[in-house]
């Protein structure tokens, strides 16, 4: 990655949009490394969901969300510990309280740090909201199995999903609005990101995500904020969840005829742009690809199914 290929991830709070009452997304832009930004009101406090990345950020997202607040008590969740969900939650610290799944706390403390140093290599934009200021917050409250959160009239249920796009994935449903927060589990328009880096990261389960993603889809929620790309209906989860299963189903065909990596690569790229014109993240193919050969049943695994 370098300087041309990524701009600067700005977060521009004046786009603010309300989707349903009290509950307001500050959409991306199509901005690489920029997420779709929630605030969620009720009677007595307000929930803030990911903080864009870096200080200057995070610091326009507090204010907003304060100034949509009028004094009532403030609270943050990230979706994953990706530096443009979580690495602003530094910001809030005295202001809101952070909540976090426990497998999402685990993710912050073990694998923080080093996707800090590793995003502040992806060029001199993130780099510069990435300065030495930022660090890697631990969260106030950590739960297990979900967490219901009263917000005054409203209870925003927080949800860990089980290992996906990462081991501490979680969503973030609003039942009175029929609205859900997906994290990078969805993108519409965009091939799923699969964070595959062997042997540093191979946390993705792309087998995870697709039981992930057949269970949301199943759900009924009737808006969907994705991590990245525009706001929608629960198409963008059924496209997410086919996708999938077409990189699974393509790569493991390929894989049974004792295809070489690099060929099965190729093959399902050509096959997944040919499907899929329009969408964005090309790149992030042949990561799935990589990763779901690594996933494929062996002749043992179902011998003993």
């Amino acid at each position: 990655m370098n300087d041309t290929l990524l701009p600067d991830p700005a977060v521009h709070v004046a786009g603010a949009q309300e989707i349903a009452p009290d509950l307001l997304v500050v959409p991306d832009r199509g901005i690489p490394l920029v997420p779709n930004i929630g605030i969620v009101g009720g009677t007595e406090a307000v929930l803030v969901v990911d903080t864009g990345m870096g200080t200057a950020n995070a610091e326009q997202v507090l204010a907003l969300a304060s100034e949509v607040a009028k004094g009532r008590r403030l609270y943050l969740t990230t979706t994953h510990y990706h530096p443009e969900h979580a690495f602003g939650a530094h910001v809030f610290d005295g202001h809101a309280t952070y909540l976090a799944n426990r497998a999402q706390a685990e993710d912050l403390a073990v694998k923080g740090a080093g996707y800090l140093e590793m995003f502040r290599g992806f060029g001199a934009p993130v780099a510069d909201r990435l300065d030495t200021g930022v660090r890697v917050a631990a969260p106030d409250v950590v739960y297990d199995g979900g967490y219901d959160l009263d917000l005054g009239g409203r209870t925003v249920r927080l949800r860990p999903t089980g290992r996906g796009h990462t081991k501490g994935d979680q969503v973030i449903e609003v039942p009175d609005a029929g609205v859900l927060f997906t994290g990078d589990l969805a993108e519409s328009g965009q091939f799923a990101i699969f964070p595959w880096f062997p042997p540093h990261d191979t946390d993705v389960s792309g087998t995870g995500w697709l039981t992930v993603m057949e269970s949301l889809s199943a759900d009924g929620h009737r808006t969907v904020v994705p991590g990245h790309g525009a706001v929608g209906g629960p198409q963008i989860l059924a496209d997410i969840r086919d996708y999938l299963r077409e990189l699974r189903d393509e790569t493991w065909r390929r894989r049974d005829s004792a295809m070489g990596e690099s060929e099965i690569v190729a093959e399902v790229r050509a096959l997944m742009i040919e499907r899929h014109p329009e969408w964005a993240g090309q790149e992030w193919i042949d990561k799935g690809v990589g990763c779901l050969c690594t996933e494929h049943p062996t002749a043992a695994d179902l011998e003993d199914s």
